[in-house]
């Protein structure tokens, strides 16, 4: 991020497109949100972002055009002017309150509609192989299920099928309701690989809890399959790879891996069953 205060980097973002706040700054891990309006009166949320993901994260926004994604109203840099979700809908009190199968096709039909653009994408988005890293450098010397998710990480990786521009972290809270424009993503990471990736997070969402409900991964993997059109062997191996990548994520960040190893667990009792 910018030298430049936040506050100077704001009322420069908002002097120079023609912005008024309509709300609290809200700070997130990685970025500051502030709703405003446009001169046109549109709701739109101004997004300041402090990671480098969250720059190329940009860039693949912009490049989506509006198509599964919310539209990027302005760009600069790691600077965003995003169209603001109006519906009140959400796809993590659908999958908590006896629809958790029509949010997962719901967050399916968003990832369509993102794969769709087959366009060359931006340059400098991260390759999978980069991506778990973490996840080859630690699985040996931690042993145990991480060697499995880092072995299966490699397989997947070594015969990539179908590679598109990836969101990196597609799940419940990452699709949104954008009213008459429908259920659109937010907030992608700017990943390149194989389409099947974009599917694992799904399967470890809204909640530990939820995911973790005896028979909803397996459940969850068939609607995936099905909606997605993907092989649900390969979809449960990316899961297994994914789980294990972001159970050394939460060591790294001196968090509790229990839910990761947990799911993984899971998904590796499903492809074993």
């Amino acid at each position: 991020m910018s030298d430049e205060p936040l506050a100077g980097r704001l009322r420069g973002a908002l002097d120079r497109w023609g912005l008024a706040p309509d709300g609290d700054l809200l700070a997130t891990r990685t970025s500051f949100l502030q709703p405003v309006h446009t001169a046109a009166g549109e709701a739109a949320i101004l997004k300041i972002s402090h990671s480098p993901e969250e720059r190329f994260g940009a860039e693949v926004m912009a490049w989506w055009g509006g198509q599964g994604a919310a539209k990027v109203l302005a760009h600069e840099g790691d600077v965003l002017l995003l169209e603001r979700a109006a519906g009140e809908r959400s796809l993590a009190a659908m999958a908590r309150g006896g629809d958790d199968d029509e949010a997962t096709r719901v967050i399916c039909g968003a990832a369509e509609a993102l794969h769709g653009r087959r366009e060359d994408p931006p340059a400098g988005l991260t390759p999978l192989d980069v991506w778990f890293r973490s996840l080859f450098s630690v699985a040996d010397s931690h042993g145990g299920l991480l060697v499995r998710c880092a072995e299966t990480a490699c397989e997947l990786l070594a015969e990539p099928k179908d590679m598109v521009a990836l969101h990196g972290d597609l799940h419940h809270g990452n699709v949104l309701d954008f009213g008459p424009r429908g259920w659109l993503a937010i907030d992608p990471k700017g990943l390149l690989g194989e389409r099947g990736f974009d599917f694992a997070n799904l399967l470890r969402n809204p909640d530990p809890d939820t995911a973790q409900t005896p028979g909803r991964l397996a459940r969850q993997a068939d609607v995936v399959a099905e909606a997605a059109d993907l092989d649900r062997t390969r979809l449960l191996m990316w899961a297994l790879a994914w789980f294990g990548l972001s159970a050394v994520w939460m060591v790294e960040d001196g968090e509790a891996e229990a839910i990761d190893l947990t799911m993984a667990e899971i998904a590796a009792a499903e492809l074993d069953r």
